[in-house]
């Protein structure tokens, strides 16, 4: 089960936006923070908060990236050539819960982790059940056989919700995923404005 299953309802709250883009998000009825202090009003936030804001948006929107695993993601993304800003996108959406949860095989992020981990998954025909097994462009994604007639996986190949970026195609037959291309910001669908440069600013002040 997830780690967050009981914190990610907040997250919504505490940033003041409907970071997966759900429609039942709590956001959409209570725009300010939670807790008892939450309607309060806000001060003029810091440059290192909106960095730490930056970047607990980006790591929290991946469901379970603990803080020792984010900041490795982070210098992977720093060794690598070119921006680093753009490297942490990649990498982030390189990993296959993050790709089975873009093809639409299930609802949440949080259900791609679980679903990954249970292995209900194979990459290039063989079973992965690492949620963060970085994926690379030409691998196959696909659900087990056994896997595929579950009501979890068909609510969400039918939801209307999200869109499935180009940077993968799904096959809904075969229920399977071929990773194109590594993605850039301008490429992901997220629902609200990620700050990655931001998130580099954190780890290098």
């Amino acid at each position: 089960m997830s780690k967050r299953h009981t914190q990610k309802h907040k997250l919504d709250r505490r940033m003041g936006e409907n970071i997966w883009g759900r429609p039942k998000s709590p956001v959409l009825k209570r725009s300010y923070g939670p807790g008892q202090h939450g309607q309060r009003r806000k001060a003029k936030t810091s440059d290192f908060g909106l960095q730490l804001m930056a970047k607990q948006k980006l790591k929290g929107y991946y469901g379970n990236i603990m803080e020792k695993q984010f900041r490795g993601i982070y210098a992977e993304a720093q060794r690598r050539k070119g921006n680093t800003a753009e490297n942490m996108i990649s990498l982030l959406e390189s990993r296959l819960d993050a790709l089975v949860y873009r093809s639409k095989f299930v609802p949440t992020v949080f259900a791609a982790r679980q679903f990954v981990n249970h292995g209900h998954v194979t990459v290039n025909g063989r079973k992965v059940n690492i949620p963060s097994y970085r994926c690379r462009v030409g691998d196959v994604i696909q659900i087990r056989e056994k896997s595929r007639s579950m009501a979890l996986v068909l609510e969400a190949l039918d939801s209307p919700e999200r869109d499935i970026p180009d940077y993968i195609e799904v096959d809904g037959k075969s229920m399977s995923t071929t990773y194109l291309r590594m993605p850039e910001l301008a490429d992901v669908p997220y629902p609200v404005r990620m700050e990655p440069n931001l998130v580099v600013e954190f780890y290098t002040s």
